[in-house]
């Protein structure tokens, strides 16, 4: 009899634990979201969703490759919000967006945005790959500061395109900061509570509770540990803002990174949450994903497709059992 009653309390345990994992962060994310998260967590361990990140000027160019090499289509559409300041893009990725979505797209958006120090346009090594001292950073994250005031007036813009989505009942892949835990951009290598984790946090109270965007799947996607002795700071958890900020766990591989140890530790970090390749340069090959099965997505990033992959390992990845294309039945 307590052998039965202890198997009730730990069902009861698990199908509460489960409950919460499939539980979107956000309390009113919208029934499309909604729809969308429970089915990744549907495939999770099981398939994987193949996708092509597109650049804003050309949002069918790669996609024509995949489709030339494999005479399939990703199912997963990827852009990004990448601002100058001058020649907006915005709108188009809006556009485009409803139009992949009715077609039957999952739409995974992104955004290499700007230092907010500076004004429009802004320039790509001289922004987004500039650095913030560390009086500027702190003045970032403090609210009602100048900078503060600045950043905020950068995330709006954004947020009425997303906006734009909501309304047209369009969920969205949300990956902004991506790659937090590398060098290369202005919101890296800043690890701890106060660093980027306090700025995703900061972002995601502005979208959800100020602007209302319900239609958005928090997709946390940092770069693959690298294993020099100066880049023990990669680590996955020194930048991670928390369980209650994150609906998706990624990370950035290129040059075939699959190290096993690192799909560990994410997995361990995850806690039951879906686990993505958000970005990747060379596909992982079939016997990685046999080995790492948990991954729910991968996307290759623009011209990759073309310079770092052997035409027959696109197709063989494309036509595993396990991936699933535009039109496979979901």
């Amino acid at each position: 009899m307590k052998r039965y009653l202890f198997s009730v309390a730990l069902l009861a345990t698990l199908n509460s634990y489960a409950q919460q994992q499939f539980s979107p962060i956000n309390p009113n994310t919208s029934a499309e979201a909604r729809q969308l998260l429970s089915y990744i967590y549907g495939i999770k361990g099981k398939q994987i969703i193949s996708g092509q990140h597109s650049y804003p000027y050309k949002p069918d160019r790669h996609i024509d490759s995949v489709k030339a090499i494999t005479g399939k289509e990703p199912a997963l559409w990827g852009n990004d919000f990448i601002w100058s300041g001058t020649q907006d893009k915005g709108q188009d990725i809006v556009n485009e967006a409803i139009k992949k979505y009715k077609a039957g797209n999952i739409i995974c958006l992104m955004w290499h945005q700007g230092r907010p120090i500076d004004n429009p346009p802004y320039g790509w090594k001289e922004s987004v790959q500039a650095k913030l001292t560390d009086a500027q950073w702190n003045e970032l994250v403090t609210p009602n500061t100048e900078l503060n005031k600045r950043w905020l007036k950068q995330i709006d813009q954004v947020a009425l395109w997303l906006k734009q989505l909501q309304d047209a009942k369009v969920p969205v892949l949300w990956r902004p900061y991506h790659e937090m835990n590398g060098v290369w951009f202005w919101w890296g290598n800043k690890p701890g509570k106060n660093g980027v984790a306090k700025l995703w946090q900061m972002m995601y109270d502005r979208y959800t509770n100020y602007h209302k965007l319900n239609n958005l799947i928090w997709v946390w996607g940092a770069n693959g540990p690298r294993d020099l002795p100066e880049d023990e700071a990669f680590a996955y958890k020194d930048f991670y803002p928390g369980a209650k900020y994150v609906d998706i766990l990624g990370t950035d591989i290129y040059n075939a990174d699959y190290e096993q140890k690192d799909y560990n530790e994410l997995l361990a970090l995850a806690k039951g949450k879906p686990i993505a390749l958000t970005e990747v340069g060379e596909l992982p090959k079939p016997v990685i994903l046999k080995y790492q099965p948990e991954w729910v997505w991968f996307m290759v990033w623009g011209d990759w497709l073309w310079t770092h992959n052997d035409r027959s390992l696109v197709k063989d990845i494309y036509s595993r059992p396990e991936t699933i294309n535009l039109g496979d039945k979901k």
